[in-house]
């Protein structure tokens, strides 16, 4: 194979070298440690170091027996994807374009100018706004900084107090981009189970207390399942968390302002390291790559330096714009529409589908195949299944419908296997009495097959 060296350093670098010249290819594995140092005539541990440094940098990846192999870039799930022929869609996770305002013409309005190198990073009105419509919710000094969407804050609050290998905190089942940004970044999972009430306190307590250095939480309108954190849980999480005050906390608010429940927030005082992240994507649209954070000052600090890096703010346009939708008050009244209108159609889409054989409440006993939360919030529906949601989806598929199949929202690709997400965010009344038919007709085929 050709790697050389006599420290870890240096076979680190010879793998790499190799790896950057296409001579080991993704997925080539790498000798044994034994059988490597023998080789070279060096300690096994310096190889065992430079096969951890190779893991550490994203190079290279362990398989326990399978030994270690050249890592190779993750094919990441994406929203919005996979959608296509004549089928209804139920699968994009979009909001209704109808809902969301007019951007080009608030681009028109107000006092924009092209800003300079050394122009401040965020727009001051804007600004303002964000102090204003945090310090509803927090009662602690914080700043306010403006990433390019949510993912990407995410990404990089996470950057700037871990490191690769860390285990991270996640819903399970879970927002498709988190589940890609772990991955990407080498981060390992704790999945947190979510119930009707959000994340669960007691397996946020097993992650805490197996190591976990941060938590990833949705606070409301949970995608996928449509989950919001009531008033009592969010105190359980808060205690379970003010037993770990070093714990990074970050809360992804992503339908801040057109969600149909209060806002509970899960940091503890006690916390060193939190951030609350508000994007606009799902209200003012997905073309606008912007969300306010309001974080510590040593995270805040951290985060600014991060997107000092590039060219230290992002887009003055994008900012004027989200400040002028923002200050609206048709955009207001806009918002209040698509408020009742969402919560509306999720609810129209769980009413046809208990009225087709669902239990009452959330105890997770099928009765005819079909089981979802009450009262979901946000653009879709979590149903569980008795039957395997890929045959489910392909199903449905044959009959008009697209829906996502349950496992690619799980942290581990094995769990969910029988779950779908449906997005309820344009769907009628005649096409929600259609789609729970046709599910449960889906569903009794497909058990009908198995037995």
């Amino acid at each position: 194979m050709g790697i050389r060296g006599t420290t870890a350093a240096e076979i680190a670098g010879s793998v790499r070298d190799q790896v950057a010249l296409g001579e080991l290819a993704p997925q080539s594995s790498l000798p044994p440690v034994r059988t490597l140092a023998a080789e070279l005539g060096v300690n096994r541990n310096t190889v065992a170091l430079a096969y951890r440094r190779l893991v550490e940098a994203g190079v290279a990846e362990t398989r326990g027996r399978g030994g270690t192999v050249v890592a190779v870039v993750p094919q990441l799930a994406r929203e919005g994807v996979g959608v296509g022929g004549d089928c209804v869609d139920l699968a994009s996770g979009n909001p209704d374009p109808r809902l969301l305002p007019d951007i080009l013409a608030a681009a028109r309005r107000g006092d924009y100018s092209p800003p300079l190198y050394g122009m401040p990073a965020i727009d001051a009105g804007l600004e303002m706004w964000a102090c204003a419509d945090f310090s509803e919710d927090i009662d602690q000094p914080f700043r306010v900084l403006v990433t390019h969407g949510a993912v990407d804050a995410t990404e990089r609050l996470l950057n700037a107090h871990l490191t690769r290998g860390d285990l991270v905190a996640i819903e399970d089942p879970c927002f498709l981009a988190s589940i890609g940004t772990l991955r990407l970044n080498g981060y390992r999972t704790a999945p947190v189970g979510v119930d009707g009430a959000g994340l669960r306190p007691d397996a946020l307590r097993a992650a805490l207390e197996a190591g976990a250095r941060a938590v990833v939480c949705t606070p409301r309108a949970h995608n996928p399942t449509g989950a919001s954190l009531t008033e009592e849980r969010a105190a359980d999480l808060r205690a379970v968390l003010a037993e770990h005050p070093q714990v990074l906390v970050i809360e992804d608010d992503h339908f801040a302002a057109v969600s149909a429940r209060s806002y509970h927030r899960i940091t503890p005082p006690s916390s060193s390291r939190w951030a609350l992240v508000r994007s606009v994507s799902k209200f003012l649209g997905p073309d606008l790559r912007l969300a306010l954070v309001a974080a510590d000052a040593e995270t805040a600090a951290r985060l600014e330096a991060r997107l000092s890096a590039g060219t230290a703010w992002v887009s003055r346009l994008l900012q004027h714009i989200t400040r002028e939708l923002l200050r609206d008050p048709r955009v207001h009244e806009l918002h209040e529409r698509a408020r009742e209108l969402y919560a509306r159609r999720s609810g129209l889409l769980v009413e046809q589908l208990h009225a087709h054989g669902v239990t009452q409440n959330l105890t997770h006993v099928v009765t005819h195949g079909i089981d979802v939360p009450q009262r979901p919030d946000g653009l879709n529906v979590w149903v569980e299944l008795d039957v395997d949601g890929r045959a489910a989806v392909a199903a449905l598929a044959q009959r008009g419908w697209a829906v996502r199949p349950g496992h690619l929202f799980a942290p581990d690709p094995a769990a969910h296997q029988g779950a779908i997400r449906v997005t309820s965010a344009t769907i009628t009344e005649p096409q929600a009495e259609a789609f729970a038919a046709a599910l449960a007709a889906v569903v009794a085929e497909l058990r009908a097959a198995v037995n």
